[in-house]
């Protein structure tokens, strides 16, 4: 009986490959790798790549964006709603510069990417040749990783790296530089192998039981124990452990933006959003709680307010797969290292069932509060003018909480945040730490390419929508059904308010002008319409959604009017303002 090394042996005897062009062995990697979308822009050096890709077009989806920065936000919109690696493609020079901002944007919020640029001939590197540009030192610190690829024989084992790299651990985007002579090489391609281990490379720390036991003791005596949550759980596919271990131990829990929709929004231990412009319980409450547990969230400043005033009385529980992240910002008093799909079962084994009425009363007290200073005049205003969350609020109510919202950044997205409705995981998609306005139109189209059973609403400001506008012309071409919400209140809205609080209402240029936007998505095919008035929203929305295929509704909302909750910069989540 053969050995599986004699199995293996005879099986490279008898599959000694086939010649081919680097170009084709890259695509056949991607064909192994599960890739059925591609988000690209074609250019000289990437040329050989999309002469491949030809004979691929039955295989492989190619979505021709408008910019390449489209091109990464729609990758990036794509990953976060399937829960893949997206792939985009660009050339050299200003195609690979095109893709900074989105390659920043999804290392900040972990996003998993991998993106293939083309790059001059080898011979021609560091000549200042057209087009040539040193990308891998430019994205050296905004990528997980990154390699350039001068000989064929690299790509299959360098693009099973990349994919690996992207994927494990705390994910994030991997670029691949590919010299044109490496895309025209041809080489004996002995097939495509999955990268599963790398030497240097460990993607989650191994879980010490004996932190486990310790944060479990500290969660059993706890009085006003206190869940902060953020996207690790998405991430980690760890939502299931974590109701599970939240219903267990009958603890109150707060999202982070990226976090939302881990739990329904309506879930009774769900006591609201974290952060500058989140819910006024779970602010002021940080700093009443006994012990702080947070799962898959790095204490980001927008969190946290001043540090030096966070959480001061509290025990701090801290679990996250990265250990850079722990005693980052918060020093932590029990570490909990690891993925946490693997540890939250362990903690929840050794927690006690328990519930904490009294204690989540306080946080139910706070809601009203809220509700009575602010929310109640954002859904349903006095005023003549129509307010953001009122949109939001009908909006919820058509689609029943279903939908995947898409926001830009700015006034728009604390509001669609705040008041949307997530019954589903992966349901909320923003640009979190790096805040990038012209994110949402993009990362909508990716968005719907990675769940094409679920509707999904862009909803941008009249800011947001003139940054990248142009990819109109994408969904024109491509035929996607992407519902599109801009938020008009003719101002650079955030910046405005801060000047409004800050800067004793000096508006200096936040006065933003728009275009006619119904006629601009005509221009491109898209059917739209713009409303401003109460009686005529709730019309508006359910013709957006019952439209077969995108559409483009303009809300007119009041001009000068503020998010609250806030808490103010450099200021404690204590000194929260509700007006």
């Amino acid at each position: 009986m053969e050995t599986a090394q004699q199995e293996v042996l005879s099986e490279q005897k008898t599959n000694p490959g086939i010649e081919m062009k680097g170009s084709a062995a890259l695509l056949e990697g991607l064909l192994a790798e599960g890739v059925d979308t591609i988000f690209g822009y074609p250019g000289g050096a990437i040329m050989p790549i999309y002469d491949a890709l030809y004979d691929y077009m039955d295989k492989i989806k190619h979505i021709l964006v408008r910019h390449e920065q489209g091109g990464i936000h729609a990758g990036q919109g794509y990953a976060r709603s399937s829960g893949k690696v997206g792939v985009v493609f660009a050339t050299s020079g200003p195609g690979a510069t095109n893709l900074v901002t989105g390659l920043a944007d999804a290392q900040i919020d972990s996003t998993p990417l991998v993106c293939i640029t083309g790059q001059v001939f080898a011979h021609l590197l560091g000549t200042d040749a057209f087009q040539e540009i040193d990308i891998i030192n430019i994205t050296s610190p905004i990528t997980k990783w990154n390699y350039q690829i001068t000989d064929a024989t690299e790509i299959p084992e360098i693009l099973a790296k990349a994919f690996y790299i992207a994927r494990s651990g705390r994910p994030g985007p991997v670029l691949i530089d590919i010299t044109k002579n490496a895309q025209l090489q041809k080489f004996n391609f002995e097939g495509y192998k999955p990268c599963a281990h790398i030497r240097s490379y460990r993607p989650k720390p191994i879980v010490r039981k004996e932190y486990i036991t310790e944060a479990a003791a500290l969660i059993n005596s706890a009085k006003k124990p206190f869940v902060l949550w953020g996207q690790g759980v998405l991430l980690g596919r760890a939502e299931e452990e974590f109701k599970a271990f939240i219903e267990k131990t009958g603890i109150p829990s707060a999202w982070t933006i990226l976090g939302a929709g881990a739990i329904p929004s309506d879930h009774p231990l769900n006591v609201g959003m974290l952060g500058m412009h989140g819910n006024y319980g779970p602010n002021v409450l940080t700093n009443e709680c006994d012990v702080l547990i947070a799962i898959g969230m790095r204490f980001d400043d927008r969190v946290t307010g001043r540090l030096d005033k966070y959480a001061k009385q509290a025990k701090v529980i801290h679990l996250d797969i990265d250990p850079a992240e722990i005693d980052k910002n918060v020093q932590s008093t029990v570490p909990v290292w690891g993925d946490c799909k693997e540890t939250l079962p362990l903690l929840m084994d050794a927690c006690e069932a328990k519930q904490h009425p009294e204690w989540i009363e306080k946080f139910r007290s706070f809601e009203r509060e809220e509700h009575a200073e602010v929310i109640d005049n954002e859904l349903f205003p006095t005023t003549e003018e129509l307010t953001m969350a009122e949109v939001i609020q009908v909006l919820n109510e058509l689609t029943k909480g279903e939908a995947i919202i898409v926001s830009d950044v700015g006034q728009h997205q604390m509001i669609a945040c705040r008041y949307g409705k997530f019954n589903n995981t992966r349901s909320n998609i923003t640009s979190g730490g790096l805040g990038t306005m012209g994110f949402a139109l993009p990362a909508a189209i990716g968005a719907k390419f990675g769940a094409l059973d679920r509707t999904v609403v862009a909803v941008i400001g009249d800011g947001g929508i003139q940054m990248n506008i142009q990819e109109l012309g994408t969904i024109m071409q491509c035929g996607i059904d992407v519902k599109i919400i801009v938020l008009n209140n003719q101002f650079l809205g955030m910046v405005r308010q801060w000047q409004e609080l800050f800067q004793e209402k000096r508006y200096s240029f936040v006065d933003i002008t728009s275009p006619d936007y119904i006629k601009v998505a005509e221009a491109y095919g898209i059917p739209g319409s713009s409303v401003s008035k109460r009686e005529d929203l709730r019309t508006a929305l359910q013709t957006m959604l019952d439209t077969n295929g995108s559409y483009f509704l303009e809300v007119m909302v009041m001009k000068e009017n503020n998010v609250f909750p806030m808490v103010p910069q450099g200021c404690s989540v204590s000194e929260i303002r509700l007006k």
